[in-house]
């Protein structure tokens, strides 16, 4: 995103500390709500889409991925980086297609989420993805991950517990959860 695109912009005044292959990190001139104009450190990223991949047997789809900047392991969806121009949607589809070796025939929207938004400008979008079949994994050289399949019960202890500790994980695997028993229900109230 642009920064004349922010209307909370004072004159597009952006000031680039860093530019990478995925973030811009920036100092920005802002006008609050309350008229006051202050500098704020901003990083900027283009988004992410996420998939809760359940299977026929009301199995989920977890990855335990090596994040070095997290210190070690952690369980997470299947998610990665929205490329430019590219709808969240195919972005879901595709990286759970290669991180997890599976695509999906249903897709229901899960919302949206923001990562950490006192700095960090993501959003990242959370899809529910069912009627899978599997194909080739296509993991990337910098990617370490193990697909694993636990109960959709299972991982939801898990979240409670403690285990999983990844905000995206943790409001899909609940989201979920809850367009599944309102879907059962409305199942249960036409019969």
């Amino acid at each position: 995103m642009a920064l004349t695109d922010n209307p909370a912009a004072v004159d597009g005044e952006r000031r680039t500390v860093y530019q990478g292959k995925v973030v811009d990190v920036g100092l920005e001139r802002v006008r609050l709500p309350t008229g006051r104009d202050v500098e704020l450190e901003v990083i900027r990223h283009p988004g992410g889409a996420a998939a809760v991949a359940i299977d026929d047997r009301g199995r989920v789809c977890l990855l335990r991925q090596y994040r070095y900047v997290a210190g070690g392991w952690l369980w997470e969806l299947p998610a990665g980086k929205i490329d430019l121009g590219e709808p969240p949607a195919v972005t879901a589809e595709r990286e759970l297609a290669e991180e997890a070796g599976v695509v999906a025939a249903s897709w229901d929207s899960l919302g949206r989420m923001h990562s950490s938004p006192g700095v960090f400008a993501e959003v990242i979008h959370l899809f529910l993805a069912r009627g899978l079949s599997e194909v080739d994994l296509g993991h990337e050289p910098d990617e370490v991950i193990e697909v694993h399949w636990v109960s959709l019960a299972d991982a939801l202890a898990r979240c409670t517990d403690g285990t999983i500790t990844d905000a995206k994980t943790l409001i899909g695997l609940f989201r979920a959860d809850a367009l599944l028993r309102a879907k059962a229900q409305e199942v249960v109230e036409s019969a």
